[in-house]
């Protein structure tokens, strides 16, 4: 993966990808785009998309190792959060 610019001509050296196969994968896309379009951290940037329709990407791109692992630390709850929110929609539904 090549390296990306940041604003002030910064470039990320440390990339983490997750990709997470679920049957609800475009939900949890949608709960995190809010998320994406308000990111604005000096250090590091991430990106979520759809690979397939059950295939969630989170590509974090970060300047130094420990921006990396607040970035993941962030990103990867949120993606936690979301799931675990819609099981609980799903199970509130059956009953």
């Amino acid at each position: 993966m090549g390296q990306l610019e940041m604003p002030g001509d910064s470039f990320m050296e440390h990339d983490a990808v997750f990709r997470f196969h679920c049957t609800h994968a475009e939900t949890l896309y949608r709960s995190l785009s809010p998320e994406m379009a308000s990111e604005l951290h000096p250090r590091s940037k991430a990106e979520c998309s759809l690979e397939a329709p059950n295939v969630l990407v989170l590509k974090v791109h970060a300047m130094d190792i420990s921006a990396l692992r607040a970035a993941l630390n962030m990103w990867l709850r949120l993606v936690q959060v979301a799931d675990e929110m819609q099981a609980l929609a799903h199970h509130t539904r059956e009953e």
